[in-house]
C-alpha cells in the first residue's frame, strides 16, 4: 500500500493487538494505518508449512479459554475448522517414561501447589509464587518445570497474585491449520505498511510524529501494541520519555518458551495427538506432543531458563536437545527416523525478544499500568495489558479492540 505522511490514527504492530484495533476502527470516519516492522502480519503468531505434510505455530497455537476467546467467532466467520479434542497435556503414551502410579502422584502435587497459590493470593499480599513450593517435594522441579511452559519463566520469578489472576477456564482448542494462519487471514484486508519499523514517536507536538524505518508519519493518536521488552530496551523511544510506562513495561518482563518439530519417518503405531514427558526433579525438561493431527511429526516445547540456555547455543540446539530427550524416552531405535524440520527462536527475534509476559513479584498492578492511556493522545494495548486473559493472543486481540475504542473516544471528546 502507499504510505502515508500523515494519518488520523496509526497503529505500531501487526500483531494480534494491532489487528484488533485495526478492525475496530474500521468505518468509524477515521483514517488509519498499522505500522508493522516485520515483512508478515501475526507478530509472535506466526504458522509455517515445516514440510509438505506438516503445519506448524511457530508461535501461540492453543485457543486457550476457548468458551471466552474472541479468535474462535472469527475462526468460524473465516471458515478455519477447529478442533475442539481435549488436549493431552496430562495424558502420558508410555508409562515406561513416567510410570502410572508416579504420575498420578505428581498431578496430585501440582493440584495441591495450585489450591496452595489460590489460597495464598486471598491475602492480597504478593511474592514469589515458588513460596507455595512444599519443601522437599520430590516434584518440585517437574511442577516449576510445567509453571515455565505456562508462563516462560521459574516460579521464583513469577508474581504469585499475577499467577493467580489469569483467567483459565481449561477450555483448549486447535485451529486445524494453524492459529498463526488464523490471525494473518484476520489482517488480511486492513491497511498494513510491512518491513515499517517505528524507533521513535514525538508526542511533544501537536501532531504526534513518527520516526519509521520507511519514513516519517503524523498522526493525532497512538496506538501501541509493541512487546514489553521492546520498550524496556528503548527499541521503540518516546519524546518526552515516558518513564512510567518504562518502568512498568521493566515489571512485566517476556519469559521464554520455544517450540520444534521433528519430521517422524514411520512409527505409525504412536499415538495420534497423544503427549508424552519425562520424569524429571528439576525444570530442564521438554514437552512432547506425538502426530499432532496425525502429522508425521512430533513437536516439543522447552519454557524458562532452560529454553534460553539451549537458544543461546544457537540455531539447530533445540532439535538436537528434542531429538536427545525423545530417545531417552523411547529408545535408540528412533533416533534415525527423527529429523529437524523447524525451531522458533523468539528471544532472538529482535522484534519481540521472549515469548510473553509475566509480572516479577510485586508488579501485578503493572499491566494496568501499561494499559493507561497518556495524555488522550497515547493508547497502549498488547498481550502484557490485560489483567485476565495477558499472554495469549486472544487477550491480546481484545485490549487492542479496547485501545481503538478509547481513542475513538478522544477523538469525539475533541
Amino acid at each position: 500500500m502507499s504510505f502515508p505522511s500523515s494519518i488520523d490514527i496509526a497503529i505500531i504492530g501487526a500483531g494480534a493487538a494491532g489487528l484488533g484495533a485495526a478492525h475496530a476502527l474500521q468505518d468509524k470516519g477515521v483514517s488509519f494505518i498499522v505500522l508493522e516492522a516485520r515483512d508478515r502480519i501475526g507478530g509472535r503468531a506466526h504458522t509455517i508449512m515445516a514440510s509438505p505434510d506438516v503445519t506448524f505455530d511457530l508461535g501461540c497455537g492453543w485457543l486457550h479459554s476457548a468458551d471466552r476467546n474472541s479468535f474462535v467467532g472469527i475462526a468460524e466467520q473465516r471458515a478455519f475448522t477447529i478442533d475442539t479434542s481435549r488436549p493431552p497435556w496430562r495424558d502420558q503414551a508410555y508409562d515406561a517414561a513416567f510410570p502410572r502410579d508416579e504420575r498420578e502422584e505428581f498431578l496430585r502435587a501440582l493440584e495441591a501447589f495450585f489450591t496452595r497459590t489460590a489460597e495464598a493470593a486471598k491475602s492480597g499480599r504478593d511474592a514469589p509464587a515458588s513460596v507455595c513450593l512444599e519443601p522437599g517435594n520430590r516434584w518440585n522441579g517437574m511442577i516449576d518445570a510445567i509453571c515455565t511452559y505456562l508462563n516462560g519463566c521459574e516460579l521464583d520469578q513469577m508474581s504469585l497474585l499475577d499467577f493467580e489472576a489469569y483467567e483459565d477456564t481449561e477450555l483448549n482448542w486447535r485451529v486445524r491449520h494453524g492459529y498463526g494462519a488464523l490471525v494473518a487471514a484476520y489482517g488480511g484486508d486492513l491497511p498494513i505498511a510491512l518491513n515499517c519499523n517505528v524507533t521513535l514517536i514525538d508526542h511533544g507536538d501537536t501532531r504526534i510524529r513518527l520516526t519509521t524505518s520507511r519514513g516519517t508519519v503524523t498522526a493525532d493518536k497512538v496506538i501501541v501494541t509493541v512487546p514489553t521488552s521492546l520498550i524496556v530496551d528503548e527499541a521503540l523511544r518516546f519524546s518526552p520519555a515516558l518513564p512510567s510506562k518504562v518502568e512498568a513495561a521493566a515489571g512485566l518482563p517476556l519469559g521464554l518458551d520455544n517450540k520444534v518439530t521433528l519430521a517422524l519417518d514411520g512409527w505409525e503405531h504412536l499415538p495420534r495427538d497423544s503427549g508424552m514427558r519425562g520424569r524429571s526433579h528439576t525444570a530442564r525438561v521438554g514437552s512432547f506432543q506425538l502426530r499432532p493431527f496425525g502429522q508425521p511429526c512430533i513437536e516439543g516445547f522447552y519454557g524458562g531458563s532452560f529454553a534460553r540456555e539451549i537458544e543461546v547455543a544457537g540455531e539447530g540446539a533445540l532439535a538436537a536437545q528434542a531429538i536427545d530427550d525423545i530417545v531417552a524416552l523411547l529408545g535408540n531405535d528412533i533416533r534415525k527416523s527423527l529429523r529437524p524440520l523447524a525451531e522458533s527462536r523468539w528471544g532472538a527475534d529482535p522484534f519481540a525478544r521472549g515469548a510473553y509476559s509475566h509480572a516479577l513479584p510485586g508488579h501485578a498492578d503493572k499491566r494496568a499500568v501499561l494499559a493507561a492511556p497518556v495524555d488522550d493522545r497515547l493508547f497502549f494495548a498488547g498481550e502484557a495489558t490485560p489483567v485476565d486473559f495477558f499472554s495469549t493472543a486472544h487477550g491480546a486481540r481484545d485490549s487492542g479492540e479496547r485501545a481503538a475504542r478509547e481513542a475513538l473516544a478522544s477523538v469525539a471528546r475533541r
